[in-house]
């Protein structure tokens, strides 16, 4: 059974850390397209990714927020973090290709509405920009996460286009965070469906083929049964490579239980991650699970991600 308990206290620190790095709870009238301003020197170029990130290689990652140290470790000093990054991934066993993971939580869920009622906010170009260069520097890719509050998945993804036009950027759905009209989150668990997430699998495709983009990652993470709906719903898209998240925190038996109950909805054509917790894992004494334990599991995750 997930910590629900855990998970509603940690959404009061979300409204507050996560605001301050993110921008305040959306303010007045639709969404507006994100201006960027002009660089001020050229980039170095970037290095194209394969053409399906997931085919050859092992993805590892750490998830963050600028100032919220509540929602992760890539936070703060983004060099420092992604020096930790490197040492836990150092710990996996050799011998199969490890690609770097940044995954920053752009759109943040909030207990407060906002002038719009979406409860929720999103980062600054400035931010996703720091974070994608974090990823970079790895040589990795950079997953834009998405806590939509009552907003729709499909259209905070849009919201980020500018970005996800770029070889190296996916997206992380988090329906957790995706509650009704009249609830708030935090308050109980949020949800999607099968049918939501294919529309934004759909549209990630769209894009690829448009831009002649690598195939677009594209994480949906869930913590227990209720949260995703009719999950054989999500086809299969070209372009797009998708992969379910299992995010329950606790023991390792814990762990694998909620691994066990999740992993038999998941369609064929989705590959497999893993979600551990630094610290609510790690409870009452209890060691944080090995690479070797989690790459044990059944199916093999394809993506291992830290908080």
């Amino acid at each position: 059974m997930p910590d629900l308990s855990r998970r509603l206290v940690l959404t009061a620190g979300l409204a507050g850390l996560a605001a301050s790095a993110c921008g305040a709870a959306q303010r007045g009238g639709p969404p507006v397209a994100p201006v960027i301003a002009p660089a001020a020197a050229a980039e170095p170029p970037v290095a194209a990714p394969p053409a399906d990130p997931l085919a050859g290689s092992l993805l590892i990652g750490f998830c963050g927020a600028p100032g919220a140290k509540a929602l992760g470790r890539m936070t703060g000093d983004l060099t420092a973090a992604s020096r930790l990054l490197r040492e836990r991934i150092a710990t996996f066993p050799p011998g199969r290709p490890v690609t770097p993971v940044v995954e920053l939580i752009a759109t943040t869920a909030h207990r407060s509405p906002g002038s719009d009622g979406m409860y929720r906010s999103r980062c600054s170009d400035k931010t996703v920009q720091e974070y994608l260069d974090a990823a970079r520097a790895l040589k990795g890719l950079l997953l834009l996460d998405v806590q939509p509050g009552r907003a729709d998945f499909l259209p905070e993804v849009r919201a980020y286009e500018r970005w996800l036009k770029e070889p190296d950027v996916g997206v992380a759905l988090d329906p957790e965070w995706a509650v009704e009209p009249g609830a708030v989150p935090g308050r109980k668990f949020g949800r999607t469906t099968g049918a939501e997430l294919d529309g934004v699998a759909r549209y990630l495709g769209d894009l690829a083929s448009t831009h002649r983009l690598p195939a677009k990652v594209m994480v949906y993470h869930q913590v227990t049964s209720s949260v995703v709906r009719d999950e054989a719903l999500l086809l299969p898209h070209a372009g797009v490579s998708p992969v379910k998240v299992v995010d329950g925190i606790g023991s390792a038996a814990a762990k694998k239980s909620t691994w066990q109950t999740l992993m038999p909805s998941k369609p064929a054509h989705v590959r497999s991650g893993f979600k551990l917790f630094f610290d609510e894992d790690t409870r009452r004494g209890a060691a944080l699970m090995t690479p070797a334990e989690v790459l044990a599991l059944t199916p093999t995750p394809s993506y291992v991600l830290y908080e």
